[in-house]
């Protein structure tokens, strides 16, 4: 989503609070809840699941490795949950020419660098950049080069733009910014 006027565009970038995240993260849990009883069933020799065939899986090794990866799988599924809840790589990216400064914000983990804030002036970008990788997993990511910085990515890495969404989003950004355009 972005917001545009003459002298001013600004980026809003959604993080991790993404549809897919939380099916993927809802069936880690539900799949590690799974393993877990079943091992626990196993151990205890009763059902604590209605289908579950736990009398038939002796505790060790089967039922053991079951309960490992039910924490296993727990470990992972809080991991997703609190990446969505701290909404990780969310925030914005701030083009202003009437000041000529760009501001980069972005939330990451908690701790000493959760708030990740880049400002530099306009005049230091030397281009914007578009990098592809084709293949199986093709990748397409829009770069500023800033003399100083070096390479800064604009695009999140699971943002999977065509050529030609990403090739219009880099003209449209390096003519607002009169910059040149690169592909690597």
């Amino acid at each position: 989503m972005s917001w545009r006027s003459e002298d001013i565009w600004i980026e809003l970038l959604r993080g991790s609070r993404k549809l897919s995240n939380f099916f993927w993260a809802l069936i880690v849990f539900l799949g590690s809840l799974g393993f877990l009883l079943v091992g626990l069933s196993s151990y205890l020799g009763r059902h604590l699941v209605a289908f579950d065939p736990s009398q038939e899986i002796p505790f060790f090794p089967q039922g053991l490795v079951m309960y490992f990866y039910g924490i296993a799988g727990l470990f992972i599924s809080s991991y997703l949950w609190c990446t969505i809840s701290w909404n990780v790589g969310s925030g914005y990216d701030r083009f202003d020419r009437k000041e000529g400064i760009v501001c980069i914000f972005r939330w990451g983990f908690p701790g000493k660098n959760r708030r990740i804030f880049l400002r530099f002036l306009i005049k230091d970008i030397q281009s914007v950049r578009i990098e592809v990788k084709e293949g199986i997993s093709a990748r397409r990511v829009l770069y500023m080069d800033i003399r100083g910085w070096g390479d800064i990515p604009l695009t999140p890495t699971d943002e999977n733009l065509t050529p030609r969404e990403i090739e219009q989003k880099a003209a449209e950004l390096a003519y607002f910014l009169r910059v040149p355009i690169e592909v690597f």
